[in-house]
């Protein structure tokens, strides 16, 4: 573990730095072409080369697939896909003797429409117990022919999907703030409760270190379902009041999920996907009766910007500090164009609750300095820290799939008029010079998603042991990271520095630079570099350029 985790007054979350495996692209073992959980034992290695604390899995439960696993058929139970329940088990037994803790998601908003529950629902009727999970509602017009309100699907198109009665009538509408496949959960309904503490129990017993919670701040909605200003985000309620994002009553099921969490030896965490639209509403999910951690969706959010990056950062240490809570920090995930590739970009800050929507041509090799450097400024802020699987090789967004290939419903759901998220899902490189890169035992099953021609260069076997590569800059911050008293969680104090730079301390005896500007900038005084993004030019540092030093 981390040295400044080395305490046992301090939990091992606080400060870690969690792997993100998307679990049909990290490592095919048994050669069908998609990711598994033998894939994911097999590099138990190299993720403890790595120098991460833990890994968190995307959904590896019976579904399925509309949603890439997260219209979950059985909560209990393994996809054949992936693997079975004895390999999960084993794969947690496994990461341990690692040092690397396992964190699975889970998906409390919905089910996927082949649960055994909603297909019950659709059999009993309207006014029956079994619909009575879900939000089941009569339509609105003479003959019921219009959804019940005007929210609309993440996904895109409408929120609401008319069903089929038993007698072949047209019949109720249920809600779906996704994918039709994906159908809303009644979080009022005390079945509904237990099913999902129990599910945690489950896991718990068979020893996951915890868990990430998908769309942790849509599961209360306002009972009477009213029209909404913005079904995208918050904007216009006043704090708690948007009828099914982030209301006040959801912190109620929290409470009682940390304490079932407390309830087992291991400091047992929890991190929310939740799209709270500031610092403040983040911070209710982390006060300490509630959640351990939340994503940190602002910093990711900023642009390539120096005043930017310093209010986000500023606001989210000061704001989460004050609940008692540590501040996480990301750059990239399965849901958002890669960093690299964004950097890469005209640079703009898009909205809580908004998509990413690129902006002109992307230069690669601007993107790949900026990555580099982004990842030192993250990996040197207190708290913890996640890495997307691929970041670590400097993977740019892959933005020419051929349209045949692409599988993510949004895709569908807008008509074809957006492409979705496979391009950040492409399966890793590991080795060899052309496709499919290792990512199997046969070279000659294509993976589930295509690889680029030209990605060699990007495979862990190129780049292991290279110097100045993406993989070799991650192992030695890491590294440091693990080792450095000053690393984790603790203080940060701002220097002085010039416009369009980053420049602070942390005790004992750091210090990070990040020059964002368009012009080489001066070191501090130091005793010297302990790790750089790029080559320093004497002592002065290069645009898009980040270093770390000994004070």
């Amino acid at each position: 573990m981390r040295n400044s985790s080395d305490s046992p007054a301090t939990p091992w979350w606080r400060d870690a730095v969690i792997y993100q495996i998307y679990i049909r692209s990290f490592a095919d073992g048994d050669g069908d072409g998609m990711g598994d959980i033998e894939g994911i034992r097999s590099r138990l290695p190299y993720l403890r080369e790595l120098g991460i604390d833990a890994i968190w899995i995307t959904p590896w439960y019976v579904s399925p697939q509309a949603d890439a696993g997260y219209d979950v058929a059985d909560f209990r139970d393994i996809d054949p896909r992936f693997g079975t329940l004895a390999e999960a088990e084993k794969l947690i037994t496994e990461a341990h003797e690692h040092d690397i803790r396992v964190i699975p998601d889970i998906v409390p908003n919905h089910t996927s429409d082949q649960h055994e529950w909603f297909r019950a629902a659709l059999a009993a009727g309207p006014a029956s117990a079994e619909r009575a999970r879900y939000v089941f509602r009569p339509g609105r017009g003479e003959h019921g022919e219009y959804p019940p309100n005007n929210w609309v699907s993440r996904f895109g198109g409408p929120a609401w999907t008319r069903v089929t009665e038993p007698d072949g009538t047209p019949g109720e509408w249920y809600l779906h703030l996704f994918a039709p496949e994906q159908p809303d959960l009644n979080w009022d309904h005390p079945e509904v409760r237990a099913e999902f503490e129990d599910i945690l129990r489950f896991w718990f017993d068979r020893g996951v270190d915890g868990f990430r919670i998908d769309v942790a701040h849509g599961l209360v909605k306002d009972a009477e379902l009213p029209d909404a200003i913005s079904s995208d985000n918050t904007r216009g309620y006043p704090d708690g009041q948007h009828p099914h994002w982030d209301r006040d009553e959801v912190h109620e099921i929290y409470r009682r999920w940390r304490a079932i969490a407390e309830e087992y030896p291991g400091e047992r965490k929890f991190v929310a996907e939740a799209g709270a639209d500031s610092p403040h509403r983040l911070a209710n999910y982390v006060r300490p009766e509630g959640l351990h951690t939340a994503f940190n969706f602002e910093f990711l959010r900023c642009g390539w910007d120096a005043r930017e990056l310093r209010e986000t950062i500023e606001s989210t240490t000061s704001t989460l500090g004050r609940v008692g809570a540590p501040s996480t920090w990301v750059l990239s995930n399965h849901d958002v164009m890669r960093h690299l590739s964004r950097y890469g970009r005209p640079q703009h800050k898009w909205e809580a609750g908004e998509n990413y929507r690129a902006e002109g041509p992307v230069d690669l090799k601007l993107g790949t300095r900026r990555a580099r450097a982004a990842a030192l400024l993250m990996l040197s802020l207190p708290g913890g820290a996640y890495v997307y699987q691929g970041e670590e090789l400097g993977l740019p967004e892959v933005e020419d799939i051929p349209d045949r290939f692409l599988q993510d419903p949004i895709w569908e759901r807008t008509g074809h008029t957006e492409r979705g998220r496979d391009g950040c899902r492409v399966p890793l490189p590991w080795s060899g010079s052309r496709p499919p890169f290792g990512f199997g035992p046969s070279e000659a099953v294509e993976p589930w998603l295509p690889q680029p021609d030209d990605w060699a260069e990007h495979t862990v076997e190129h780049q292991r042991g290279r110097p100045g590569s993406m993989l070799e800059l991650y192992r030695s911050a890491l590294g440091i990271r693990r080792e450095h008293p000053a690393l984790g969680e603790g203080d940060l104090v701002w220097n002085d520095s010039p416009e369009g730079v980053l420049s602070f301390s942390r005790t004992p005896g750091f210090g990070c630079v990040v020059n964002l500007s368009t012009e080489p900038c001066e070191l501090p005084e130091h005793e010297r570099v302990l790790l750089a993004s790029g080559e320093l030019d004497g002592s002065a540092l290069p645009p898009d350029t980040a270093v770390w030093l000994a004070l």
